[in-house]
């Protein structure tokens, strides 16, 4: 590190950091058990965010244990675990999306073909996931002044793709949501899929992560001497509390629950057929009263 460099301008809470590191520790349990439960594997990057978040927050434990005299590893730990682990959260919800479109036979409402539309968003976030761990490595390696501007600008860099997929993200799903809700298939009641729950769901939770990714934004545009990282409170708001609710939500929403009822639809002939297309349009109501 530079000449004067501090790792953090505040002695970390060793309290706040075990509290949190707890309960993210206690969702990932529960997400654990969901995932071996109802063999949600696509939902495995979701649980490897919750994972980065309870071992970053226990690596800010072992740093706030050394204050004053920190070390690099826990401090390089932490920053890099609590940074990335939104970017496995965005996969797992951009995917969610594309099981919804997918289960309702729905591709024809939505901006981008179901097939493309995970490709899109994951390379996307994965994109993201690389500069900002690029920059963050530079960052925690940093000798030089212009060392650890370059690593701010990577992550910065980084925190932008992440904003603007999700960004394009939320478009793409409200106009797949809006023009669903204007389809004859939606009018004639009420599906066996929670679909319009879900999506409510996800608008929630990429609210969550965007507000998250533009206090990053500002935290390290403002640089390591700016404002936001001179206060500890900060990160704990607008990083980890909403992340955290994040991880509740998909504790008490879990993605499984759109598949087992999807399941209980095949049961019936008429569902079935409708997910290979066959609906009839207007003369098919009555057949398919119980279908949104």
């Amino acid at each position: 590190m530079s000449e004067g460099f501090k790792l953090y301008h505040y002695d970390p809470s060793a309290g706040a950091a075990v509290a949190f590191a707890a309960v993210f520790g206690l969702t990932t349990a529960v997400h654990i058990w969901q995932l071996a439960r109802n063999r949600t594997w696509y939902f495995v990057p979701f649980l490897i965010g919750c994972l980065f978040e309870a071992f970053g927050y226990l690596a800010r434990y072992a740093s706030a244990e050394e204050s004053p005299n920190w070390t690099t590893k826990p401090y390089i730990a932490q920053s890099l675990l609590l940074l990335l682990a939104p970017a496995f959260f965005a996969a797992s919800i951009y995917m969610i999306l594309g099981r919804i479109i997918r289960l309702l036979n729905g591709a024809s409402c939505s901006l981008i073909r179901p097939s493309w539309l995970t490709k899109i968003f994951v390379t996307g976030d994965v994109l993201s996931f690389f500069i900002q761990s690029g920059g963050g490595g530079m960052l925690a390696t940093a000798k030089t002044k212009s060392k650890i501007d370059l690593g701010n600008n990577m992550i910065v860099a980084g925190l932008f793709v992440q904003i603007l997929f999700f960004g394009f993200f939320i478009v793409v799903s409200l106009v797949f949501h809006v023009r669903m809700l204007k389809t004859p298939l939606h009018a004639v009641g009420d599906s066996r899929i929670p679909w319009t729950r879900y999506m409510k769901v996800l608008y929630f939770a990429s609210t969550l992560v965007m507000i998250r990714s533009i206090y990053r934004v500002a935290e390290y545009v403002q640089g390591t001497d700016g404002y936001l990282q001179s206060k500890e409170a900060f990160i704990y708001v607008f990083d980890a509390t909403l992340m955290f609710i994040c991880c509740l939500l998909f504790n008490a929403f879990h993605p499984s629950n759109i598949l087992s009822g999807y399941q209980k639809t095949e049961a019936n002939p008429d569902l079935e057929m409708l997910n290979h297309g066959e609906y009839t349009g207007y003369t098919g109501q009555a057949r398919y009263n119980n279908i949104s």
